[in-house]
């Protein structure tokens, strides 16, 4: 059993509230393995469909530390509600034992090794999503979707 960035599974959960980020590898895994499906953004109470959001000035592991936050393209501050996702998502790992994660690549929440450099201008950089951030400190495998 694994967690999986829901919108993998073509859940409209994603920014534009569309399945553009469906991965065809991850239905056909989910036919075979338990895949438990999780939105960190969603989970921590953000509404789809969004802004899009980018860490400002550093990576997920710096907005767990309090050095930056996540904001959206309006502006919006919304490093509340990813730390929240990020919390919640790891508690449903820890209730059910799951220790590892198949992650979206370059979301701010899920990314894994790149993510979004913040300008909103599809530059990336290294780093990890806050949600990532915070699993892989707690010792959960992150796989990358391209890895499937």
């Amino acid at each position: 059993m694994k967690l999986i960035s829901a919108c993998l599974l073509g859940i409209r959960c994603a920014w534009r509230g569309d399945d553009e980020y469906r991965n065809e590898r991850a239905i056909e895994l989910s036919k075979v393995e338990t895949l438990i499906p999780v939105c960190p953004e969603q989970l921590g109470g953000l509404s789809t469909p969004r802004a899009p959001q980018e860490i400002q000035g550093g990576t997920g592991d710096d907005v767990l530390n309090g050095k930056c936050s996540v904001v959206n393209k309006n502006g919006q501050d919304v490093t509340r509600e990813f730390t929240r996702g990020a919390e919640e998502t790891l508690q449903i790992a820890r209730q059910l034992s799951i220790k590892e994660f198949i992650a979206k690549s370059g979301s701010p929440s899920c990314g894994c090794s790149r993510i979004h450099d913040g300008s909103f201008s599809g530059r990336l950089i290294d780093g990890d999503g806050v949600t990532t951030a915070l699993l892989r400190r707690s010792r959960v495998k992150i796989i990358p979707e391209e890895d499937l």
